[in-house]
């Protein structure tokens, strides 16, 4: 099972949440995991249009307890 890093955006308004989310992904290999928590309600669309223009996988996306958590893949890409 592969370990996963966490980053807690709570609070934080767009950007910030995608900014801190691309920061910490170009710090990982390709293949790591980052689960981000955010609570900003942009994020649901930030977050994944992210991803995707990034090169990066989306696993999961939910909302739980007034907050949302992505587990993002690191793509093969710096």
């Amino acid at each position: 099972m592969s370990t996963e890093t966490p980053l807690d955006a709570r609070g934080l308004k767009c950007p910030l949440p995608v900014l801190r989310a691309g920061r910490v992904l170009r710090g990982m290999p390709p293949g790591a995991r980052l689960r981000v928590l955010a609570d900003d309600p942009v994020a649901v669309i930030d977050i994944p249009h992210f991803c995707h223009e990034a090169g990066h996988r989306l696993l999961d996306q939910r909302e739980d307890d007034g907050h949302q958590i992505y587990l993002i893949e690191r793509g093969p890409h710096p």
